[in-house]
């Protein structure tokens, strides 16, 4: 069985170097690593994660709590995350964790706090307060995507310029009446990424003198059917009908688009249609959209995990500059002028 030793000689480095250069602890030129690690691909030694643990302290495995497995946002996030660890000789560990309660409190009190994970990453999790001190406790680097709560770094779009920049649009384009497929509790709590997308939406009408219309607000999932079903309570109800809708994301816009077809609303002809992500889908429905990068957001959220931890060259305690996330306006079919009259 090969060892270390027969690593070493045959890379013409120091054991010590050796084990540096395969377990990720300790500078190492980049030139030694890829020597090293082709030596030990070339007699086919294997280093022990448990043996490389006990020796820098790493695990080299990093939490990732996420609060919605199967939708496409988080989705795509998590792609990102993994590839870029893997990438990076990293593992992750995925926690799933809904509302607040006894199972939520076991992955913040027991495995994250006290299992073995070199950092944590959040994506969309609006933090309680005694859940951040935990990992704080723990001495572990806590990186967040979006959400709330006391965090070392944290990414995130700018989710009411998003909100006025959808609506702004539609406005541009003559729309006086625009209707908001608004995410849950978004009126309840408007610090949130619904609540804030609202705000912008209302901040942009505002600013155009104008309001919206009864009952032009409706909450619902940010998911293709409950987007269909909030649209056709929307378009359905006596009064005058909104010309353009603003959905708080991809999917509810897609919902709402076959919501207008079933009713026989013509999309654009007689409803515009606008929503926020950039789905996998926008382009075939012929969708505009903010569009975001959610891949990438993952990749962002790994990078600053790695500095807290000083695997870059220099360690930045601080990698999050408070600039948000880029966003861009993807026009397509989806919306246009009025119908006039």
């Amino acid at each position: 069985m090969a060892a270390i030793g027969d690593v070493a000689r045959l890379a013409g480095v120091s054991k010590a170097t050796a084990s540096r250069a395969l377990s990720g602890g300790g500078h190492v030129a980049a030139d030694t690593r890829r020597r090293v690690e082709a030596a030990a691909s070339e007699i086919g030694y294997i280093a022990s994660p448990a043996a490389a643990s006990l020796v820098t302290g790493r695990t080299k495995n990093v939490g990732v709590v996420i609060p919605i497995v199967n939708r496409w946002f988080f989705g795509e996030v998590l792609e990102g995350i993994e590839r870029a660890l893997l990438s990076a000789g990293y593992d992750l560990t995925l926690y799933n964790v809904g509302e607040h309660g006894p199972a939520r409190d076991r992955v913040f009190e027991f495995f994250l706090a006290r299992k073995r994970v070199d950092a944590v990453i959040a994506i969309g999790v609006d933090l309680a307060e005694h859940e951040a001190a935990r990992l704080a406790q723990s001495g572990k680097p806590l990186v967040c995507l979006g959400g709330r709560g006391a965090v070392d770094a944290r990414l995130a779009i700018d989710d009411h310029a998003v909100g006025t920049l959808a609506t702004e649009h539609l406005l541009g384009l003559g729309h006086t009446r625009i209707a908001h497929l608004a995410g849950l509790d978004a009126v309840a709590e408007p610090g949130s990424v619904p609540g804030e997308r609202l705000r912008g939406y209302l901040d942009a009408l505002a600013s155009a003198g104008l309001a919206p219309g009864e009952g032009h607000v409706v909450e619902a999932d940010t998911t293709m059917p409950a987007g269909c079903t909030g649209a056709l309570q929307l378009l359905g109800r006596p009064g005058p009908r909104p010309t353009a809708l603003f959905a708080a994301s991809d999917e509810m816009a897609i919902g709402a688009m076959i919501a207008a077809e079933r009713l026989g609303i013509a999309v654009p002809g007689e409803l515009s249609v606008i929503g926020v992500d950039g789905h996998e889908y926008a382009e075939m429905f012929g969708l505009t959209t903010v569009e975001q990068a959610p891949g990438e957001q993952g990749r962002l959220a790994v990078d600053a995990v790695l500095r807290l931890l000083g695997e870059g060259e220099v360690a930045d305690p601080l990698p999050d500059s408070g600039a948000p996330l880029p966003t861009r306006l993807v026009v397509r079919s989806s919306t246009t002028a009025p119908p006039r009259g």
